[in-house]
């Protein structure tokens, strides 16, 4: 049996994040229906701690998502405590050789810092770290 996956993130502001790695992907952050968070509100089920304001739309405070039709969904989730130690696991920005500097640049200029250059036999790739520390690296192939 084969199962679908998604990607989860920790964030201390998922919000803000996801709207980086939308960018970043050129992929599309997931709406929220502000009238369902309401009512949830008003039945009980959640509080009004439960939410934020983000870009002046009412949002679940504990996360949020980006997609891009075939690709697995890639959710932010909030977390109280800071990125300490490195990722086991990253994703790959597959750019093309003639794209990777430029890419990165325009990253670094929206908060991403470089970490390594890399190579193997035709493969290259640069490691930077979003806004909040995650590596993520910009790709060849």
């Amino acid at each position: 049996m084969a199962y679908d996956v998604q990607i989860c993130i920790d964030s201390g502001d998922p919000h803000v994040l996801a709207d980086w790695w939308a960018e970043a992907l050129g992929w599309e952050v997931e709406s929220q229906d502000e009238a369902f968070i309401r009512d949830m509100i008003a039945k009980g089920h959640a509080s009004e701690a439960d939410t934020v304001v983000h870009r002046g739309e009412l949002r679940w405070k504990p996360g949020v998502a980006i997609r891009n039709p075939g690709s697995p969904r890639v959710l932010f989730q909030l977390v109280p405590e800071k990125k300490t130690v490195k990722n086991r696991v990253h994703l790959d920005i597959r750019v093309g050789a003639e794209k990777i500097e430029a890419e990165v640049e325009r990253l670094v200029a929206k908060g991403a810092t470089v970490l390594h250059h890399g190579r193997q036999g035709p493969h290259s790739w640069i490691t930077i770290a979003d806004p909040e520390g995650n590596e993520l690296c910009v790709c060849s192939d």
